[in-house]
């Protein structure tokens, strides 16, 4: 069972996230949850920092810009604070997303989105989005999960995934953690400081899942 926690986290709602799941998630590892859906109604520092996300890359950051979260979550990136972004919400942290035309992203890690690729390992055409359960590896340029969103997770374990776009940082010790869609290497989460993305769904993820959440509030 997931270690319970008394930490709060503020989740931001601009409109295409998978709200209610993340809510209620964070709640069952005995956070206390509150949602905002404009900058302004955010006061001092929260102690944590959740952006969801479903949809498309330019849609997220519209709206995030019309509700001035973008300005908000790119200062809160500097206090050294634990931020989580899930799918798109993950993808906005990089420079580029390649959904629809390049859009320009938050920038707060280096690299784009791009498609996750139609091709498999083998060169046969495989279904585009990848949806379903898919395993969490380690990448070679990243030592250790410890101390971390992962912290409470083995290589090999399964996360549910919905999407056609994935990460390509820059850096490769940017790369959390890594999985195989038909041989196909995704990066499935990301960690610069204390900035993580899941291009999973951790809410979505059962008990491995929380796991993932709850690490994120001991952080």
């Amino acid at each position: 069972m997931s270690e319970m926690t008394s930490q709060s986290v503020t989740v931001i709602d601009y409109g295409i996230g998978n709200l209610l799941n993340v809510v209620r998630a964070f709640q069952r590892c005995g956070a206390g949850v509150t949602v905002v859906d404009n900058a302004s109604q955010v006061t001092g520092l929260p102690d944590r920092l959740v952006l969801p996300g479903v949809g498309a890359f330019a849609d997220g950051m519209i709206e995030l810009k019309l509700r001035g979260f973008d300005d908000l979550v790119k200062r809160y990136a500097h206090t050294e604070r634990p931020f989580l972004g899930i799918c798109v919400g993950a993808q906005m942290l990089f420079d580029v997303g390649e959904e629809f035309g390049d859009h320009e992203g938050l920038g707060l890690i280096p690299g784009r989105v791009a498609p996750v690729p139609a091709i498999d390992i083998a060169g046969q055409a495989h279904r585009i989005p990848h949806i379903g359960w898919s395993s969490l590896k380690q990448p070679a340029a990243c030592s250790t999960w410890k101390n971390t969103i992962l912290d409470r997770i083995e290589p090999d374990e399964p996360m549910y995934f919905v999407h056609s776009f994935a990460p390509l940082p820059v850096n490769e010790a940017h790369r959390l953690a890594d999985t195989y869609y038909n041989g196909v290497r995704i990066c499935a989460a990301v960690a610069c400081g204390s900035i993580y993305g899941c291009q999973f769904h951790p809410e979505r993820s059962a008990q491995h899942g929380l796991d993932i959440l709850s690490a994120f509030l001991s952080l």
